[in-house]
């Protein structure tokens, strides 16, 4: 009767110990320190982290596997997965890709978010945000320095990864998890920047400064000019856009008054 009574109870305590674990490793990735892709640390190292056995982390991580939080892979170990549905995402990209406008509408939530995310940054930042973000800042610094032997993406991908810097250190899981569910959206969006700006030398120098202002901004926790700059940086690229839209609308209809074929 005692080993029959004890069974459940061995059960209980394990399951519940399991999805304290699992939990654990949610907040790790809701609070961004385990990141969307990027591999687990080894066993032992998050043993340490969150206090735990062996055998309960097995079996949280085996519960976060059972929710598609945590994916495994042979040859790559356990790593945190996409928590958004690919099949949802394939044919909103196809219609964001398809309709060239809709780089306007991406813009406008960027104004929203990336600025309130800035004004955050500079709040709640701390040393470790801070020197990543100084970090991200010099990389971009100096592929803008390295001048013709870059590719167009490797400056989007160190934009982009200078404004995900930020966002991070605004520590509103919500709100860094909402900006890296638009991740390609945003990337896309950052490669269209600069390759239809880095080549114009006047556009070019206003997207440096407006790096460097948000960067001054959010390292001397300036809040309200943090929000500001990231805001009118973003508003600028798209009134840029606009403009250059505009003037090849212009060089286009300017043949055609000849009666040229184009």
């Amino acid at each position: 009767m005692k080993d029959l009574a004890s069974a459940p109870f061995v059960a209980t305590e394990r399951k519940q110990v399991a999805d304290v674990v699992a939990e654990r490793i949610e907040r790790l990735i809701i609070d961004g320190i385990l990141k969307v892709g990027e591999v687990l640390p080894s066993e032992r190292r998050l043993c340490e982290k969150l206090g735990t056995s062996r055998t309960a982390l097995r079996e949280g991580l085996r519960v976060l596997r059972g929710l598609g939080i945590i994916d495994t892979q042979h040859g790559r170990g356990s790593y945190v997965a996409r928590l958004s549905v690919d099949r949802d995402m394939t044919p909103l990209m196809h219609l964001f890709n398809s309709q060239p406008r809709t780089l306007y509408d991406l813009l406008e939530v960027r104004a929203i978010l990336e600025s309130e995310a800035a004004r955050l940054a500079a709040q709640r930042g701390t040393p470790v945000d801070f020197l990543l973000i100084r970090r991200r800042y010099e990389e971009l610094q100096s592929l803008q320095e390295q001048g013709e032997g870059v590719t167009l993406e490797e400056h989007a991908r160190a934009d982009h990864a200078f404004h995900r810097a930020i966002n991070d250190a605004s520590h509103n899981p919500v709100l860094v998890h909402t900006l890296q569910s638009l991740s390609d959206l945003m990337l896309s969006s950052v490669l269209a920047s600069v390759s239809n700006l880095y080549h114009r030398p006047a556009h070019k120098r206003v997207l440096d400064r407006h790096h460097e202002r948000i960067y001054r901004a959010v390292m001397d926790r300036d809040s309200e000019k943090a929000g500001r700059v990231a805001c009118e940086h973003i508003n600028s690229l798209r009134d840029t856009f606009l403009e250059i839209e505009q003037e090849e609308q212009r060089l286009v209809r300017a043949p055609m008054r000849l009666g040229v074929d184009r």
